[in-house]
């Protein structure tokens, strides 16, 4: 998207200045006057605001599809990473799917708590468990409230779409899912040897550290400080970051050894690349290899025109590269939020809820007693002595 604005002109046949936004020229009163100048600030200070569109003075006239485009404009810059954008975005574009399917061509204003229902309903026959479509739904409702707040849809909309109580278990047809559980360690270190150096090195330190995924791919040699015993990790991104919370996380000497080689690069530099494992993966090939290069081999591997690697994993990447290690292992199936279940657990077996909270950097302990399981052993042992 472009980052420049509408000049300020004059339209010389009527002696008028004007400015074109989205296409549209927007008349401003007699040409390099006090007044003209004031329309012309005045417009573009709505336009940038209101993600370079200006509010829709027929806003009884928006349809469904019209306001979803308009939003999802708006999202892709504002749910936006370093490299694309956030995963947010891409539940925001599931969500708003049905929606645009099933009522495209209704009127903004027009979409009530049945039609919400409705969309629900589709939800449940897709196949979305409870919790997820419960969220789907939310999302759905920040979309209008958007609409609301840049004066495309009425007030009352979201009033009357907040009516739309939550699902709730056991009283839906839609499907649950298990609660996360901690990975047995034995799987864990099953899948090491069928993963590269990057990922077996993100998998350690997330068993250790009890770190999110998203915040051991993006490890910068700046992001840590090394100044103490133990070494400080401050994520320049985090998921609640955009609420102005800080987050660090504690390396001991395990986590210190694992990381200590990735840290010799560049300061911003990430130290898990991709690019730089595939690198290390044709090297392995091509040493193993009985048979010379072709010139067609020499060229590609010269000038190659694949695909183009980025320059640090990302939490799908990181996923999909251990799902590949537990086929190759044959071990059953586990993904890397649960490196970060099993470290709180033990976290909270050996030191308690408190410092269990900390370490996984939760605002409250309601959360951490999500992550944590109880110590099911000893409340056996207590049981059986106790009778």
């Amino acid at each position: 998207m472009s980052k420049r604005i509408p000049s300020y002109r004059q339209h010389r046949p009527s002696g008028q200045a004007v400015v074109t936004l989205n296409g549209r020229d927007h008349y401003l009163g007699p040409w390099d006057s006090l007044v003209s100048r004031s329309e012309y600030d005045r417009l573009v200070c709505e336009w940038l605001a209101n993600g370079r569109h200006l509010p829709n003075s027929d806003s009884d006239d928006i349809t469904i599809v019209e306001l979803i485009a308009s939003y999802l404009e708006f999202a892709k810059s504002y749910y936006a990473s370093d490299q694309d954008t956030t995963s947010e975005y891409t539940c925001l574009r599931d969500a708003l799917r049905p929606v645009r399917l099933l009522y495209g061509e209704t009127l903004a204003n027009d979409f009530g708590p049945l039609a919400l229902k409705a969309v629900r309903q589709k939800m449940i026959d897709r196949g979305w468990c409870r919790t997820h479509i419960n969220r789907q739904v939310n999302r759905v409702r920040r979309a209008f409230r958007w609409g609301i707040e840049n004066e495309l849809v009425r007030a009352d909309v979201i009033q009357a779409l907040s009516a739309v109580a939550p699902l709730k278990k056991g009283r839906t047809e839609a499907r649950e899912t298990d609660p996360v559980r901690p990975v047995n360690d034995e799987h864990v270190q099953a899948v090491l040897p069928f993963v590269s150096r990057q990922v077996a090195a993100m998998i350690k330190l997330q068993r250790l550290t009890g770190m999110r995924p998203g915040e051991v791919v993006q490890i910068r040699p700046i992001d840590v400080d090394r100044s103490g015993d133990v070494w400080l990790y401050r994520p320049e991104n985090h998921k609640t970051s955009y609420r102005g919370n800080a987050r660090e996380i504690y390396f001991g000497p395990k986590a210190q050894e694992i990381l200590r080689p990735w840290l010799l690069r560049a300061d911003t530099s990430f130290c898990f690349s991709p690019a730089e494992a595939e690198e290390e993966r044709n090297a392995e090939r091509r040493e193993a290899r009985k048979t010379p290069l072709t010139p067609s081999h020499e060229a590609r591997r010269r000038n190659p025109k694949g695909r183009k690697w980025k320059k640090r994993y990302d939490t799908g990447s990181y996923r999909r590269a251990i799902k590949y290690g537990i086929r190759k292992a044959g071990v059953p199936s586990w993904h890397p939020h649960q490196l970060r279940h099993s470290c709180g657990t033990e976290i909270r077996e050996h030191f308690g809820l408190d410092i269990a909270q900390v370490i996984l950097g939760h605002a409250t302990a309601d959360v951490t007693q999500v992550y944590a399981e109880a110590d099911r052993a000893r409340a056996i042992s207590a049981v059986q002595r106790v009778g």
